[in-house]
């Protein structure tokens, strides 16, 4: 009955005004969010509507329609929207119409192999049909660019004729229009305490493990931190779901939270590995350390586009007891961690100013090609989001 409905609303009109917005984190989230947040802002007609679960519909604006996946609504909005909008890709059983426009804005910067440069990698590409991958490239008008890098790589790795919008990620905008008191706020609600200093602990998904559990010991880690320090422990998509959940009280699992965004504004450091986080967490000025005890495996398994140990964000860790050192001796914060942190930005970030989603709503949406805003020169962007002197958690750890 659905593929029948599907079919029958292909054959009508297209609504030029109505724009379909999914993310793959399932809510409200991500490039998607962004611009479909500015494009009820620049462009009012335009009538917006977000695919994603029940579970998940309390994230949705108000505004926003919410989009119930498998549903009536939802293949007719497929069918008859003019404008679809995607970090990942929509449903296999969508047919691109004459005169709809796609857009795939992807999940941050790639450090990991993507796309048709896994099919070397038979660990990673496990279950992939890249023949339903290249069919689904090529119903792409816009991919989404943060950078030189990104544009290369994807290119090469999603080969088809769309036309690639280096501009910036719109995800990142919120870290340029976030003040103090909001993070204050954001810290709160995720019951950091008063005065401590929150380092955010995100791995990623490894492909040559059955199992994902945490690589990182984390009660270990509280304890020899001291009582100053939380831990903000947020799984891998397919890990485990137990994985984090300590009894410790200064480990707070915010798995289950949609918006890293919000994660990363509430923290003061970063522990990453291979995280694609890493290169958004960036515009906040704040540490990044990397624990990388498996790089020999992941490489092996997965591969990266360029050695992270040579060009890191910030302090690496090749262990759990160098790691605890780096946290011990201050060097997590110190002048070699921000000269890291700076050259990584300055190679990753050029767009990321607080205006990306501006300009692909001004270009995709309105249609405009010239008058763009200008990223905003690296020198001119202030420092975003610091948090209060008053907690003590702000400005020392911004060196």
């Amino acid at each position: 009955a659905l593929r029948a409905h599907y079919r029958v609303q292909s054959r009508l009109p297209l609504r030029s005004r109505d724009a379909v917005f999914a993310a793959r984190g399932g809510g409200y989230t991500g490039s998607p969010a962004a611009i479909e947040a500015k494009v009820r802002e620049l462009v009012p007609g335009v009538r917006t509507a977000w695919i994603c679960r029940a579970a998940d519909a309390h994230t949705v604006p108000t505004g926003t329609r919410h989009l119930a996946p498998g549903s009536f609504a939802h293949w007719s909005a497929l069918a008859r929207s003019a404008y679809l909008v995607n970090d990942a890709a929509f449903d296999r059983g969508l047919v691109k119409r004459r005169g709809q426009v796609l857009l795939q804005t992807h999940e941050g910067t790639p450090l990991r192999t993507v796309g048709t440069d896994l099919l070397d990698r038979p660990a990673a590409a496990r279950g992939t049909d890249f023949e339903q991958l290249l069919r689904s490239v090529d119903t792409w008008d816009f991919s989404l660019s943060a950078n030189p890098h990104s544009t290369l790589v994807r290119e090469r790795a999603y080969p088809s004729a769309y036309l690639t919008l280096e501009y910036g990620s719109p995800r990142n905008d919120v870290y340029h229009h976030t003040g103090p008191a909001d993070v204050a706020r954001l810290r709160e609600t995720l019951g950091i305490p008063a005065g401590s200093t929150a380092l955010l602990y995100a791995p990623t998904h490894r492909d040559y493990r059955r199992v994902q559990r945490p690589a990182l010991d984390l009660e270990r880690l509280v304890r020899v931190l001291g009582p100053q320090f939380v831990v903000l422990a947020r799984a891998p998509r397919l890990a485990d779901p137990g994985g984090h959940r300590a009894p410790h009280p200064r480990i707070i699992d915010v798995s289950g939270h949609r918006s890293v965004e919000t994660l990363a504004l509430a923290s003061d450091a970063l522990i990453t590995d291979y995280a694609s986080l890493m290169f958004d967490y960036v515009n906040l000025d704040r540490p990044v350390v990397l624990h990388l005890a498996d790089v020999e495996a992941y490489e092996a398994a997965r591969g990266t586009y360029f050695d992270i140990t040579t060009f890191p964000p910030g302090i690496v860790a090749r262990g759990q007891d160098e790691l605890f050192d780096i946290f011990a001796t201050d060097h997590w914060r110190g002048s070699r961690s921000a000269q890291l942190r700076a050259a990584f930005r300055a190679r990753f970030c050029p767009y990321d100013d607080g205006y990306a989603a501006e300009r692909v709503v001004r270009r995709v949406f309105l249609g405009e090609t010239d008058g763009l805003p200008l990223p905003v020169p690296s020198t001119a962007r202030r420092a975003p989001s610091a948090l209060p002197s008053q907690d003590g958690a702000g400005a020392g750890l911004r060196s």
